[in-house]
């Protein structure tokens, strides 16, 4: 009876393809920069290689995927985005949800919705329109809900937006998933918490999430975009874990080659148990070690 989800985010997979003439913004400009100057040397590609390969001996049950699989959203990342994707898995076992990269600029969204489809589509996606969300996925006793928080922005900024039409769409899900007695896992990009990532890089109607959150309630939810592991938590009478709160996980890029603990690429592996009416999450994480460049065990995430 139990499930166990691998989650990954923020790989800006790498390299950049031929910036052309015509696919120029002063935003995609800007990012092009910071790829040069830093995020082409922390981000590795080989060892992304590497660590998904680990992933996929861990045999997981299902993979989330949440956002920034591309840098400055022009159409070719696209491409080579969808065809890293098949890496993870079949897009049965695999669900993706966009970030702020990924919806990098207005006329990057064509190219977002249709190469991503296969891993945002609901159980019921015939007769629904391509990219809709919020989606739901169920895979045994888990219901996969996944959200959008990827909106273009201009330059310097990096914020997300569900809108209140997804909002309200989300709010019905986690009532009628709850009603069939099943484990929500909510995926999405942005930490959809009000102190969840600065000004300029938050969601901007986490009010509004908290707030649905809060009356409808989850049992977990994954996101990436802050490049670090993190561990909050929300509360609702209305969640089913047994510690009665519902953990907020955030991980680090899939890619970075940070000194740092908490950002240095990891993927999470999130259990959960059903356990006398709630359910029982655990985490772990594997991960590129401390000293050196192999993947392996790193810790259990307290949550």
């Amino acid at each position: 009876m139990s499930f166990t989800i691998a989650h990954l985010s923020d790989p800006h997979l790498g390299p950049l393809p031929a910036f052309r003439l015509r696919d120029f913004t002063a935003k995609r400009a800007m990012g092009y920069v910071n790829w040069k100057r830093g995020r082409e040397r922390l981000n590795d590609m080989g060892m992304l290689k590497r660590l998904v390969a680990d992933m996929a001996g861990q045999k997981p049950d299902h993979v989330a995927m949440t956002g920034d699989v591309v840098n400055i959203g022009l159409p070719a990342e696209f491409a080579a985005a969808a065809a890293w994707m098949h890496t993870l898995g079949n897009s049965r076992d695999v669900s993706f949800t966009p970030g702020n990269h990924d919806a990098y600029a207005h006329r990057s969204m064509p190219y977002l919705t249709a190469a991503l489809a296969p891993w945002t589509t609901s159980d019921d996606g015939e007769g629904r329109p391509p990219g809709a969300f919020p989606f739901l996925r169920v895979r045994g006793h888990v219901a996969l809900i996944g959200l959008s928080s990827g909106v273009p922005t201009g330059p310097l900024m990096a914020t997300g937006r569900m809108g209140k039409s997804q909002m309200a769409r989300f709010a019905r899900l986690l009532d009628e998933t709850r009603a069939r007695g099943l484990a929500r896992v909510v995926l999405i990009h942005h930490p959809p918490l009000l102190a969840g990532a600065t000004t300029m890089r938050n969601l901007t109607d986490a009010r509004d999430f908290e707030a649905v959150i809060a009356e409808h309630g989850a049992e977990v939810i994954l996101h990436g975009h802050n490049h670090k592991r993190s561990v909050a938590h929300l509360k609702s009478d209305a969640a089913a874990t047994l510690s009665g709160r519902i953990p907020v996980i955030g991980v680090p890029s899939a890619s970075s080659t940070s000194k740092a603990a908490r950002q240095r690429a990891a993927y999470h592996l999130i259990r959960l148990e059903p356990e006398g009416g709630a359910w029982r999450i655990s985490v772990r994480a594997r991960g590129l070690m401390p000293n050196g460049g192999e993947i392996g065990e790193r810790d259990e995430i307290a949550v």
